[in-house]
């Protein structure tokens, strides 16, 4: 059976992340016998947002200079794009955007301690636990429910979530990604040699990975 390693670089209040993701293994799943092999890393779109958050409109507006109008017509693609894939967007049920460091640290500590597949189950969570439910993803509460929902050990996860734990191994990630000159996100890098970013459609994603299945292997 065919095995690809992902490296998907991305966060968890980035629309387009959950469709690069979702759009992903969709073009997957249209390859007989391909296997994703997953590993998931931070990258913080609001490192320096205090812990209460941002108006999601405001913060929009700010960083974009983007009117309403456009804003609108922005969220209504995310919308459709997310219905077609299988992930619902509310977009009304989120107002505010969060820092979200402590959802990272949390995901490094699943894959270091449970293994990737855990790792998704977690990322899916907290995607969907902020673009359906409209959740707070930097409260700590929430993380811990999320984790203990995903089948986690809740003292593990408690006790991460109450320290500094993998602080330092998030921040020398994200260093790292930038370091390779990648500052958007989703990019995902593919069997460690090709790099494609963005929310891309099932059929590009599908190209890419039908074309390094076919590169020979090396020896």
């Amino acid at each position: 059976m065919p095995r690809m390693r992902i490296d998907f670089i991305s966060d968890i209040v980035c629309p387009w992340c959950a469709i690069g993701l979702y759009s992903l293994e969709a073009a997957a799943a249209r390859i007989p016998g391909l296997e994703l092999d997953l590993h998931f890393h931070p990258f913080e779109l609001n490192p320096g947002m205090g812990p209460e958050g941002q108006d999601i409109e405001e913060h929009l507006a700010q960083k974009y200079g983007a009117s309403p109008t456009a804003l609108a017509g922005t969220r209504q693609a995310i919308r459709e794009r997310g219905a077609a894939l299988g992930f619902e967007f509310r977009m009304e049920a989120r107002s505010r955007i969060y820092n979200t460091r402590d959802a990272h640290r949390l995901l490094h500590w699943v894959d270091e301690g449970f293994g990737a597949v855990r790792q998704r189950q977690l990322k899916v969570a907290l995607l969907k636990a902020y673009f359906t439910d409209g959740r707070d993803v930097s409260d700590r509460a929430v993380l811990l429910e999320l984790a203990v929902a995903a089948g986690l050990p809740e003292a593990g996860a408690k006790e991460v979530l109450d320290s500094k734990r993998y602080d330092a191994e998030v921040a020398a990630a994200e260093a790292e990604v930038h370091a390779q000159n990648i500052h958007a996100v989703p990019a995902i890098i593919v069997n460690q040699r090709h790099l494609i970013q963005g929310g891309q459609s099932v059929e590009v994603f599908e190209k890419l990975l039908r074309q390094v299945m076919a590169e020979p292997r090396l020896a």
